[in-house]
């Protein structure tokens, strides 16, 4: 057992603990909070003067399968051959030694989505994994965790430029209501005995149709945010909504709606149309109207290890520090199906754990330590040393 002693511990669920201590054992927490008693038989870490968090989770990325300093040769995210490949899989396409891996890992991300990429209409399946390890398989923790669709500029000026469909708004939607209309007679059929052949794209969508998961919509304009609300009604599927950059035009709709959504990447220039009104100002105002929200880098749109920047701008522009952590801990968690088992220092959940020099939210705060599992998987060297066994409780 250890018992990481002395910090102001932030517990990701909106506690703070002054002097507080996290005990872990097995990989996991045992307890977390003030007056906690520690075991004399415990390795005993002070942790004096820096701040203990959860691990922070990225909630949408494309770690791996974009992998970062490569060109086209690291770039895997989408399958172009048509628009719609809900047969595709990331997990197949991540490479786990790309450097994005390494940066979250010394920025404090141990867990993070890995979706496929929006040029396709339907872009396929996606994977929660922690950030540590060289298999992909060994670093999975809820796969399939959600099917890729994309609204708005991006599949429509891919295909458009191509010369077949989609063309429009309109032509996305149509292709997102065909598949799954299909999916729902191919469930059908199933049920009844009649399916004679797979079929591996109706494979993939029947745990949408099934509820086991949500689609996951790329989605920037109000209109486009809309829509996916619209379409996941009618065909009765869960959802999230990914960027969201024009929910606070729309915020009530999204409160009733009670979706998940993820904001960002935010510190990105205004690089297209749908762009033109993104703005930190986005969260203060999700956050008046209660509505659900995490932060995400798109890594490596922003570089992953930025994460807690773009916490700590929105934070300036009028979010609560409270949310900004949440956004990124616990509400991440719940974004990703993941609440259960990361996100919080709560008892039984994985001891993910972040050292910080500081607040995480500050300038010059940096990481010094992050342990996965219970397990260092970061250690910061030019950092204050951590110090053992002699410390007094």
């Amino acid at each position: 057992m250890k018992a990481y002693v002395h910090g102001t511990v932030l517990d990701g669920l909106g506690e703070t603990y002054e002097n507080g201590t996290v005990l872990v054992d097995d990989g996991k927490v045992v307890a977390a909070g003030q007056h906690i008693d520690v075991p004399s038989d415990a390795e005993v870490i002070d942790c004096s003067g820096y701040f203990v968090t959860p691990g922070l989770i990225d909630v949408h990325t494309h770690l791996g399968v974009y992998e970062s300093g490569l060109g086209i040769e690291g770039h895997d995210a989408n399958e172009t051959s048509e628009p719609v490949t809900p047969y595709t899989r990331a997990i197949d396409g991540i490479n786990p030694t790309e450097k994005g891996f390494e940066y979250a890992r010394a920025s404090g991300v141990t867990t993070a989505q890995v979706m496929p990429g929006s040029i396709n209409v339907m872009g396929g399946q996606m994977v929660v994994l922690k950030t540590v390890g060289s298999i992909v398989d060994e670093m999975i923790e809820r796969f399939p965790s959600g099917m890729k669709i994309a609204y708005g500029e991006n599949p429509k000026q891919e295909y458009r430029d191509r010369n077949q469909p989609p063309n429009s708004r309109m032509g996305i939607v149509a292709l997102v209501r065909q598949a799954l209309m299909g999916a729902q007679d191919y469930l059908k059929l199933k049920e009844a005995g009649q399916v004679l052949e797979r079929n591996l794209h109706m494979e993939h969508l029947l745990p949408v149709i099934k509820k086991e998961i949500p689609l996951r919509a790329h989605a920037h304009r109000a209109d486009d945010i809309m829509t996916a609300i619209r379409v996941a009604k009618e065909f009765d599927v869960d959802l999230t909504i990914e960027h969201c950059t024009e929910g606070h035009f729309i915020a009530e709709h999204l409160a009733e709606a009670g979706i998940n959504v993820a904001v960002g990447p935010t510190l990105t220039t205004r690089s297209k149309v749908e762009l033109s009104n993104k703005g930190h100002h986005t969260l203060p105002i999700l956050e008046e109207h209660g509505v659900p929200f995490s932060l995400t880098t798109d890594h490596p749109i922003i570089g992953i290890d930025y994460l807690t920047t773009t916490a700590g701008a929105a934070v300036k522009c009028g979010l609560s520090e409270e949310s900004a952590l949440k956004a990124i801990t616990s509400q991440a968690a719940r974004h990703i199906g993941m609440d259960h088992k990361v996100g919080s220092l709560e008892k039984g959940k994985d001891a993910d754990i972040v050292l910080w020099t500081g607040h995480p939210f500050h300038s010059y705060t940096s990481v010094v330590e992050t342990i996965v599992n219970g397990k260092t998987v970061y250690l910061n060297i030019n950092a204050p040393e951590v110090r053992g066994n002699d410390a007094t409780l």
